[in-house]
């Protein structure tokens, strides 16, 4: 089985489940291949708004790892339809067939600033009607810009567009996570010279210090119910692990290791269990322990450092893992096994984060001393450049649920 083989059959295996619209067809395609679309039966105005839509359109599709462009009449799948402009309105009409079958028909509205945004709905509701898994194209990205000594953070559309600054402190702000409903961003900043944890709600723009203890305040990751937070707190001496209720504030200490650092928390899909990193075996490893504590099972065993995991909404953890003198992203399944290395060009690959559709990872690429935000495609193992390295270096992005 060769590499792409390999990779397709883990992502059919453990894959998302197929939950089908009422009005809609799933055909739920095996991802052996990507599905061939013919688009050029969908009309788009030549207008700003229409070129915006259609590039947005194709390069969604295409990113999505399930879609390649397919000659006119020459498709498995045809896409109708059209985008129309109703004065300060957008409309998209648009009918996917398989054959003579209609596999999705949907109308979408929004405004004329829109067209981006309604390109990129459309193709997720493509990609959950042909695969039963949910697209990431309307998804958001948070991530650390650097700049002369600040770091701040700013949030982005799934294709690196529409960058927006959502910290102008001047100080340094660090490793940002969404919270489950994607309203709110927790991370570690520095307005106070310490690390702190701080909640923002991206709807006013409120920020408030939720964890502020004496030393380290870092790590914070939120549990899937929203209800609970995992974080990395040095106030009783070296960094442990632990978990706090946002509601009541109890605090549960889940590691005690006196001569070992702890860090990087990120909770199983089920908020069950916890995976981080910890220095203990001499190296940093991948140890797993249950949410409210008890005897910690160690992960990994290759590798001279494995650090920065993040677990997937299929059950596969990615991580980055020191190869030489390069930190390349690997991934595991904790309840298999299982183990893969990603085949990906030169440079340190650090941060992964996964995207909602248990596919795609967001990770920075250092390459010279210049960080940038790629799009790795785990199955067909491809990086395409999100945020390129400019007036800022850019690195720990995060995708919102």
């Amino acid at each position: 089985m060769g590499v792409l083989a390999a990779g397709l059959a883990w992502l059919a295996a453990g894959g998302l489940p197929a939950p089908a619209a009422a009005q809609d067809v799933v055909v739920t395609k095996a991802a052996a291949r990507r599905s061939s679309i013919d688009r050029s039966g969908f009309a788009t105005p030549a207008t700003e708004a229409g070129r915006r839509f259609d590039m947005a359109l194709r390069t969604a599709l295409q990113r999505s790892g399930w879609f390649a462009e397919a000659r006119p009449g020459a498709g498995e799948f045809t896409l109708t339809g059209r985008l129309r402009e109703r004065g300060d309105r957008l409309v998209v009409e648009a009918d996917l067939r398989e054959g003579r079958r209609s596999v999705l028909r949907r109308t979408y509205e929004g405004g004329a600033g829109e067209a981006r945004t309604l390109a990129h709905r459309l193709s997720d509701d493509l990609v959950q009607a042909v695969t039963g898994r949910p697209g990431f194209a309307a998804s958001r990205l948070v991530l650390v810009g650097g700049r002369r000594g600040s770091k701040e953070l700013y949030l982005s559309d799934a294709d690196g567009q529409g960058l927006m600054a959502l910290t102008r402190d001047g100080s340094i702000s660090l490793y940002p996570r969404w919270s489950p409903d994607a309203r709110r961003i927790v991370y570690t900043g520095y307005l106070r010279g310490f690390p702190d944890l701080y909640l923002v709600e991206l709807a006013t723009g409120e920020r408030r210090r939720i964890s502020g203890f004496p030393g380290l305040n870092t790590g914070g990751a939120m549990a899937p119910d929203g209800r609970r937070i995992a974080l990395i707190l040095s106030k009783d001496g070296n960094p442990e692990l632990y978990v706090r209720d946002l509601q009541s504030a109890t605090l549960t200490r889940l590691t005690r290791t006196p001569r070992a650092a702890e860090s990087s928390p990120s909770w199983s899909p089920d908020g069950r269990r916890i995976v981080y990193v910890s220095d203990i075996s001499g190296s940093p490893q991948l140890y797993l322990i249950d949410r409210d504590g008890g005897a910690p099972r160690r992960l990994t065993g290759r590798g001279r450092e494995n650090v920065a995991p993040d677990w997937g909404p299929h059950g596969w953890i990615v991580y980055s893992t020191r190869v030489g003198a390069e930190y390349r992203l690997a991934m595991l399944n904790p309840d298999t096994g299982e183990s893969r290395s990603l085949n990906l060009p030169p440079g340190d690959w650090e941060d992964p984060s996964w995207a909602r559709d248990g596919r795609h990872v967001a990770a920075a690429r250092t390459v010279g001393r210049r960080s940038s935000v790629w799009l790795v495609d785990t199955v067909e193992e491809e990086a395409v450049i999100l945020v390129p390295a400019g007036e800022r270096e850019w690195f720990s992005p995060s995708w919102s649920p």
